[in-house]
């Protein structure tokens, strides 16, 4: 267990592996939020009676997402590295079966294939939790606003994130990115039905 720690530890530390895993987070966990904001809106305005349907409803998105996202980059990845190693085969005329490289090639898979999991849940989770207290403390529609509120936040903190590691002006990210999650809100609100 200490190696896999070590192992772990230094992944985390190489920019390669966290800037490939930042973008699997922050493209799943957008397309997770965006599609949880157009949940809510659907469901609220076709009339379900209560929160708990809601996050039922939720939940099933987040298992597919969630699913997708990590068995999707897992097998991108699969492909692509075992292409790395064989290159690295053919140049260097050596088997690198069992080796550091491909132990870390392995390990880096593991942590884009979780970072790209992680990004939906919470992009779907976190803002349906106001439903949870529907009924007891919020209406449908308040629990409606205040989770397409955090829907737009979570977006909003992705763009800050994405703009202050690449040096650009953090808030014009941030709004950039939470102006989708108006856009898909609204034009949920015109749909017909």
């Amino acid at each position: 267990m200490p190696t896999e720690r070590r192992l772990l530890r230094s992944l985390l530390g190489r920019e390669d592996v966290r800037s490939i895993s930042r973008r699997y987070f922050v493209s799943n966990g957008f397309d997770g939020t965006l599609t949880c904001i157009g949940i809510v809106v659907g469901t609220v305005l076709s009339g379900i009676p209560d929160g708990v349907t809601v996050v039922k409803i939720g939940l099933g998105a987040a298992v597919g997402l969630g699913t997708s996202a990590v068995w999707s980059v897992w097998e991108i990845e699969r492909a692509e590295t075992h292409a790395e190693i064989l290159r690295i085969e053919r140049a260097m005329l050596t088997d690198l079966d069992d080796t550091r490289v491909q132990r870390e090639q392995q390990g880096a898979r593991v942590v884009h294939a979780t970072a790209s999991g992680l990004g939906p849940l919470i992009g779907i989770l976190v803002p349906l939790v106001p439903f949870l207290f529907e009924g007891a403390v919020l209406s449908m529609a308040e629990a409606g606003l205040v989770s397409v509120a955090l829907g737009i936040g979570i977006l909003a903190a992705f763009g800050a994130y994405m703009g202050s590691i690449s040096g650009q002006r953090w808030y014009v990210s941030a709004v950039r990115m939470a102006l989708a999650g108006l856009v898909v809100a609204v034009i949920n609100v015109f749909l017909p039905g």
